[in-house]
């Protein structure tokens, strides 16, 4: 017995040592060239984030403390650099931390992601619908990303984008909705649709492959589709997209591909990393040609 509780000595300390650092976090990052916001989750000695270079939402391979401080790195296409250090701590409850990655350096702050107790529990109605596009041009859009070319403008009543286009993020932000969006996308193409400005439904020309977190309709990189309700690529498809809380629901081309989904946190298409608050929608434009022709929510409320 005295042999086992030696050799559980070492996980047990790793675990206090990371004991101030245990939650979830969302991380505003100054100077991030997209404006993209970050997201961490720290459980147990082990360790989630979203922000590192390929977009997905990955463990932490390396997650330790130093002199008190968290200290973490990755592993493959996600290491930015060979001398790549995430270091951080905790100063008046908010995490204090600094990216140190070849000749990138970035500061950035932490906040505990709050806890959210609206639910879509029935008990919501909906308000008046307000029209997101108006078929004729860009009002109640404006760029996300600081001086990059828009890549947007209205052909034959749809919203359209050239590949590498910057993300459209619109000027007023809601809070529990129902949102209702027609696109079209073509082969080998992609784009998504950003809610409060922090969680991603993915679009993508999938049609025939099975489900997948990075598939048409998901929550990406965190709820995967029950079903790949995908059209072929050049055919105007649907989104309804019901959001309450951290409760999501996704209904593809009339098809409920996700039923009141648990949004545990960020994605990487999120520029504003308050979840307490109501947030933009976002179109994403820099990765392949979409189509959109309406788009319309409505707000839900007590």
């Amino acid at each position: 017995m005295r042999k086992f509780m030696l050799g559980l000595l070492p996980v047990a300390c790793l675990f206090g040592a990371d004991a101030p650092y245990e939650g979830q976090w969302n991380i505003f990052v100054q100077n991030e060239p997209r404006g993209r916001a970050w997201w961490l989750e720290v459980k147990g000695g082990k360790g989630r984030f979203v922000g590192a270079p390929g977009g997905g939402m990955y463990d932490i391979p390396h997650l330790s403390t130093k002199d008190g401080d968290l200290v973490f790195s990755f592993e493959g296409p996600q290491r930015r650099a060979p001398d790549e250090e995430y270091r951080a701590h905790i100063a008046n409850g908010r995490l204090r931390g600094t990216l140190k990655a070849g000749k990138e350096y970035f500061d950035w702050t932490g906040l505990r992601a709050p806890e959210i107790t609206e639910h879509d529990d029935g008990s919501w109605k909906p308000g008046e619908a307000v029209p997101l596009f108006n078929g004729f041009d860009l009002t109640g859009w404006k760029p996300m990303i600081p001086n990059k070319p828009l890549g947007w403008a209205v052909k034959d009543g749809a919203l359209t984008n050239v590949a590498g286009a910057n993300n459209l993020i619109t000027t007023r932000r809601f809070w529990n909705y129902d949102l209702h969006a027609e696109f079209k996308v073509g082969e080998h193409s992609n784009s998504g649709i950003g809610l409060r400005g922090r969680y991603e439904v993915q679009i993508l020309e999938d049609f025939g492959k099975p489900p997948d977190s990075h598939g048409n309709g998901a929550l990406y990189s965190r709820i995967v589709p029950s079903v790949n309700a995908s059209k072929p690529a050049g055919e105007w498809q649907t989104l309804d997209i019901r959001l309450v809380g951290r409760d999501v629901t996704v209904v593809l081309n009339g098809k409920k591909i996700i039923d009141k989904g648990l949004i545990e946190g960020l994605t990487a298409v999120a520029n504003n990393p308050d979840e307490g608050a109501p947030g933009p929608f976002i179109l994403q434009g820099d990765h392949g040609p979409v189509e959109f022709r309406k788009i319309v929510v409505t707000p839900l409320k007590k």
